[in-house]
Parts: structure tokens; C-alpha cells; sequence
């Protein structure tokens, strides 16, 4: 016993010289940091100085000070910015899903704009800017060398306005022009439809109305089907979501998970860690759910997939989502501006981070390129012919009136369906994972 307390002993003692002999050290750099923050500090006063004085035109102090500080924050990360009064406001009016503007949301990389998403029902997203563009001039003048809210501020103008952005696009041999009209953009957080018997949740943005639009939009689906068992499960389309608010993300979430975490947040610091739990109730009841993904779903929209694939509630169909796996805090400044600081990384219930990464779809369906009309037409003629269209075909005489009418009602379907699949090939694919779920009936 007595040998274990001396060993013990000599321990804590030799800690003890250990840290009288490392402290002086410490203390001495953390003297020589803060003497070099001062002097750095010290020079960039110099520099502001020297520039008010001597830069061959007069300068707006407060310009001046404002890029500087612009400047410290965006080179710790694409989403870290300082925002201007009126940028602030602005994104205060964008969270409640009214603006102006074109409609798409950017983020920047080697120097190029880069379009995370159009916004459905834009000017952007109807004339045809698509997820992954790269944006390298506008109105003729090269976005090249400079910040992304610069080049954001270039885009912006009057309502009615025409801005003319050249665009590089994977698979285009040659940059071309894509001519768009400014306008004020709504947005409509969910839009809600049936297809045949599938609830379809498209899901736009991550604002104040996206919750609310979700429970109601789902609810009247429901109703019009004739009941939650007239339905055979729920396709919840986030696609070309840039993302939002991390608050709505996790709602949506909630809203068909009954119990679990949807999502934990890490800072630098481990006290800054938060961790979000879902709540009991289901608004599916149960009901199958796929979740639809590609390269322009981000942030917010990689939340809920990320949570609801974890939790094995939803399959997850698609291809790669973008990867912003990164939460961002908006601090207010002095003067009505603000700041949007990076200050935690999300991960999934399964503990993993969808930073750079993206959340990986659990089927990989492309969204193939559409044929010319002309070759659709062509095509269509020589596959719809059939022994009906024969001259002198001799009638069906096995079938009943109201058996002939079942099998047209069931060929309708079909054919709806493959019009689907022409118009869009992903959301025809998840409806035609629920029809094949359901065919099979629940598990015992």
C-alpha cells in the first residue's frame, strides 16, 4: 500500500514541476501572440490611413472599412459574409418568402458563380438555369476575381429589367447567354398534389411558411383521396432546395419521425454542441415515404434526408446532394447590419457529416436530358400502333361493357404514367417505388 501512495505521490509531484516549468513558456507566447494581434492591428490602421491620404481618387471611409471587413470574413469559407443595412434586410424579407430578384441561390467556387438551385417557378428556373451552371460573366463584364456578394450585387436590379448571364454548363461545348427578366419573387414553400394514388410534397425553400404549408398542403391531399388508407405513401420532393432555416429543417423532420435525433450541431467549442430530438406523431401515419435528391438540394434539405434515410423512414432516391453541411449564425452589428459567421457543423443521428460529402441517395436515378419533340413525335407514332388501328380488325366479343371500361380506366393510368416518366423520370421512379410497396402490403 505504502509503495502505491509514494508512486502516487512522485506522480503528482512531478506534474506539478512539469507545469511550474511549462507555464513561463506559455505565458510568454501568449504575451508574444497578443503583442503581434496589436501590431497587426496596428498596420492595418497604417494602411486605411495611407489609402484615405494618398490613393489617387478620394475614398468612403465607411466603404472602405466595410470591405475590409467583408474581406475577414469570406476568406474563412463560402458563407461566412458581411452583410450591408440593406442586405440584412433583405435576407429578413427573403426568410418570409417575398422578394426581388432572379430567383436562384449561388455560391462561389475557383473564382466562378456557381448555381446551387433555381427556384421553381422563377424567371431564373423557367429560363432554364439549371443546378451546377457556373455564371462567369454578367451583362458582358467578367464576375472573375470578384466576392460573391459583389457579383450577387451585379445581378440585382429594378423589377421588369432584363439581365443577360453567360453560362458554362458540364456537357456544353461552348459557353452561351441566357437572357432572364427581373421580378418579384413568392415563394411557395410546399406545393402539394396526388399523382394517382401518391401524395406529391414538393418542397422549395426552408422559411417561416414551409411547416405550415406541409401540414395543411398534406392534410387536403388526404381529404380529397378519401382517407390516409386511399393513399399508398408520400413522395417528398426536395430537389433544387437550397435550403433555409435549420429550424424548419428539423420541424419537416419531426413531422414524420416519431422518436430519435434528427440532427446534432458542433461548434469549436464543446458546450457550443446542441442536439435535436424528434417528438411523438407521425403526419404520414406510417405511410412509405421517398425522398427526392439531386445537386441543387442543400443545407436545410440535406438535414431532412440525411435524418428521415438514418432513421430508415424514407428511401432515398436521386442523385448526390450539394453538401453544405455547415450552419451559419447571422449576428446583428451596429449600424443594422449583420454578420453570417459559420459557427457548427450538423451531422446526421448516425453521427456523420454531410460536409462536402453530400447525402448519397439509397438508389442513384439520373434525370436523363430530354429528346428534341420532333424525335418524341416520331417515335411515339410507330409504338402507340396497335391491332386497333387495323383496318377490317375483328371486334372483342369476351368482355363486358364495364370490363371494357376498367381496362380503358387501367390503360389511362398507365398511360398517365408514362407521360410521367417523359416529363420526369426521378418522380415517376419514386412513385413507382411506393406502387411496388404497396403491391407488397405492409410487413408483418
Amino acid at each position: 500500500m505504502k509503495k502505491i501512495l509514494t508512486v502516487a505521490a512522485a506522480g503528482i509531484l512531478s506534474g506539478a514541476v512539469a507545469t511550474t516549468q511549462i507555464a513561463g513558456p506559455l505565458l510568454a507566447q501568449e504575451t508574444e501572440r497578443s503583442t503581434s494581434v496589436y501590431e497587426q492591428l496596428d498596420l492595418f490602421g497604417d494602411i486605411f490611413e495611407r489609402i484615405r491620404a494618398q490613393y489617387v481618387e478620394e475614398v468612403d471611409e465607411a466603404d472602405l472599412i466595410e470591405a475590409a471587413i467583408d474581406g475577414m470574413l469570406t476568406s474563412l469559407d463560402p458563407h461566412s459574409s458581411y452583410l450591408s443595412p440593406e442586405d440584412a434586410a433583405n435576407m429578413r424579407v427573403q426568410t418570409r418568402g417575398e422578394f426581388g430578384g432572379l430567383g436562384i441561390e449561388v455560391t462561389q467556387e475557383e473564382g466562378f458563380v456557381k448555381v446551387v438551385s433555381p427556384i421553381d417557378g422563377t424567371p431564373a428556373d423557367e429560363a432554364g438555369m439549371e443546378a451546377g451552371d457556373f455564371i462567369t460573366h454578367v451583362d458582358g463584364e467578367s464576375v472573375l476575381g470578384l466576392t460573391l456578394d459583389e457579383a450577387v450585387e451585379m445581378m440585382r436590379g429594378p423589377v421588369g429589367s432584363e439581365i443577360v448571364i453567360t453560362v458554362v454548363r458540364e456537357g456544353e461545348a461552348e459557353p452561351f447567354d441566357v437572357s432572364i427578366i427581373r421580378d418579384t419573387i413568392k415563394l411557395t414553400a410546399v406545393r402539394s398534389r396526388t399523382e394517382g394514388e401518391t401524395v406529391v410534397l414538393r418542397v422549395t425553400t426552408f422559411n417561416d411558411q414551409t411547416t405550415p404549408n406541409l401540414e395543411s398542403g398534406l392534410q387536403k391531399q388526404i381529404e380529397e383521396a378519401g382517407g390516409i388508407d386511399q393513399i399508398n405513401g408520400i413522395v417528398l420532393d426536395l430537389r433544387n432546395n437550397p435550403g433555409g432555416l435549420l429550424t424548419e429543417a428539423i420541424k419537416v423532420s419531426d413531422a414524420f419521425l416519431e422518436k430519435g435525433e434528427i440532427v446534432s450541431t458542433r461548434g469549436r467549442a464543446p458546450e457550443d454542441g446542441e442536439r435535436f430530438n424528434a417528438t411523438p406523431g407521425d403526419l404520414a401515419q406510417g405511410k412509405p415515404i421517398v425522398v427526392l435528391i439531386n445537386g441543387g438540394s442543400a443545407s436545410a434539405s440535406e438535414i431532412v434526408a440525411g435524418a428521415l434515410q438514418d432513421h430508415r423512414r424514407a428511401i432515398v432516391v436521386g442523385t448526390k446532394s450539394f453538401g453544405k453541411g455547415s450552419v451559419q449564425t447571422v449576428m446583428p452589428l451596429r449600424g443594422d447590419g449583420a454578420m453570417r459567421l459559420t459557427t457548427a457543423r450538423y451531422y446526421t443521428p448516425s453521427g456523420r457529416s454531410i460536409q462536402a460529402l453530400g447525402v448519397s441517395p439509397d438508389i442513384v436515378v439520373e434525370q436523363p436530358r430530354r429528346r428534341p419533340a420532333e424525335d418524341d413525335e416520331e417515335s411515339s407514332a410507330l409504338i402507340n400502333r396497335s391491332e386497333a388501328d387495323l383496318r377490317g380488325r375483328l371486334d372483342n366479343d369476351s368482355l363486358s361493357e364495364d370490363e371494357i371500361r376498367q381496362i380503358e380506366a387501367d390503360r389511362a393510368k398507365a398511360e398517365a404514367a408514362a407521360a410521367l416518366r417523359e416529363e420526369d423520370y426521378q418522380l415517376a421512379y419514386a412513385i413507382d417505388i411506393l406502387k411496388g410497396l404497396s403491391a407488397i402490403g405492409p410487413r408483418d
